[in-house]
């Protein structure tokens, strides 16, 4: 029973010789009764476990060493409401957050995998019309878009074929940010010869998007849209989904011809702390692992990514609650049930897409821990057995 571990100089003796054979076991095991003393409001006693597990975890040892420290740091923030709100204040810069992102997006398939299929299901929702928008929820640096620019280039013909003209509204709540992000796919759609537009929609809370919409983004004449929500819907969502459905409804609205979702595959949106926690170790235990097979020791872009990146969401997830919690994932299922509801249906995504998905797995992510599969017209991307990620198309 988890009640009943205990870190006493007077454990018996087969405690300890069951700490000495696999110690990663047993800070897990702390892990979870700490959670579970937190769950039942026994802070006092909850608190005499973050000592141990800090003096036994560190953000440079194997993968458990790294998620106990993330996880211990989360449970002591969570027993010190005060540090929230100091650690929300003080949140990485965010230029350091913007840095975490792109090393994320090179040393994990996960970003990638996501824009690669999001990509290629919009190219072939596009095809053959001449005036495309796309509206992204969350552009941050673009990095989702030269590639899809460089296919619309690739496919086109000036004579008989040529290019559409293509706006982005990107949306974040970092206006230079954006601005320096729309520049830089500006000066690339000069070079691939594209009638390009970018259009900054600076927001302060993503709460009130869907008041927003309607009045910020204007489609033009026979102009084709389609809306990007890649790993970013979900922090739209309270505790209920109430925003996320009035978003969806502005969006069905507006009439796109494709929406693409990628979401973690996990259910970080549980009222219950417990179930929140154990879901959340059991996620992000195999993203640990992944980077731990796939990288070389004490890599630095390794390190930046868990403390600066998810160390993050798991501090949110484990730490906060109410309005203050925005990493509220959701797996693929309730977000079918959210998006048929509001009126979408799901868009089969291509074989192409699927050939073009694990391409990108072997040639730039080679371990065959990696696991890609199509289940119900959607792609999981997950380590191991566990399913990490999904990707959908709807219409």
């Amino acid at each position: 029973m988890l009640g009943s571990l205990s870190f006493h100089e007077g454990d018996d003796e087969s405690d300890q010789q069951q700490h000495h054979q696999n110690p990663s076991k047993h800070m897990r095991q702390l892990l979870m009764a700490c959670a579970q003393l937190i769950s039942h409001s026994d802070f006092n006693a909850a608190r005499r476990f973050i000592p141990l597990l800090s003096s036994n975890s560190s953000p440079y040892g194997d993968s458990t060493d790294r998620l106990v420290h993330q996880f211990t740091r989360a449970l002591s923030i969570r027993l010190n409401p005060q540090t929230l709100i100091a650690s929300s204040s003080s949140d990485a810069a965010p230029d350091v957050l913007h840095s975490s992102y792109l090393s994320l997006n090179q040393i994990t398939p996960f970003i990638r995998f996501s824009h690669l299929t999001a990509n290629q299901a919009i190219l072939e929702a596009i095809e053959g019309h001449h005036s495309i928008h796309i509206l992204d929820l969350d552009t941050m640096q673009g990095v989702q878009w030269p590639p899809l620019m460089q296919a619309i280039a690739d496919r086109s013909n000036p004579f008989n074929n040529p290019p559409p003209t293509i706006r982005i509204t990107g949306i974040g709540h970092d206006l230079e940010t954006l601005r320096r992000t729309g520049d830089r796919l500006q000066i690339f759609a000069q070079t691939l010869g594209l009638d390009f537009q970018f259009h900054p929609l600076h927001l302060h809370t993503d709460h009130l998007l869907h008041l927003h919409l309607p009045s910020s983004i204007s489609l033009l004449p026979d102009e084709t849209l389609a809306v990007n929500c890649v790993l970013h819907l979900h922090k739209l969502l309270s505790d209920d989904s109430h925003d996320v459905r009035l978003f969806l409804r502005a969006i069905k609205a507006m009439n796109p011809k494709v929406v693409t979702l990628a979401e973690r595959e996990a259910s970080h949106n549980h009222p219950s702390f417990l179930q929140r926690f154990m879901e959340a170790l059991d996620h992000y235990t195999a993203v640990f692992d992944s980077l731990e097979a796939t990288l070389p020791p004490n890599n630095r872009e390794r390190l930046a990514v868990e403390q600066v990146w998810f160390g993050k969401e798991i501090t949110d997830i484990i730490a906060a609650e109410g309005l203050q919690r925005r990493e509220r994932h959701q797996r693929l299922e309730s977000w079918a049930e959210i998006m048929r509801s509001s009126g979408f249906s799901n868009v089969p995504l291509s074989p192409f897409a699927l050939s073009q998905a694990k391409l990108l797995l072997r040639l730039h992510y080679p371990s065959e821990g990696y696991q890609l599969h199509l289940l119900n017209d959607s792609f999981f991307l997950g380590w191991q057995n566990k399913a990490l990620f999904s990707v959908s198309s709807w219409h």
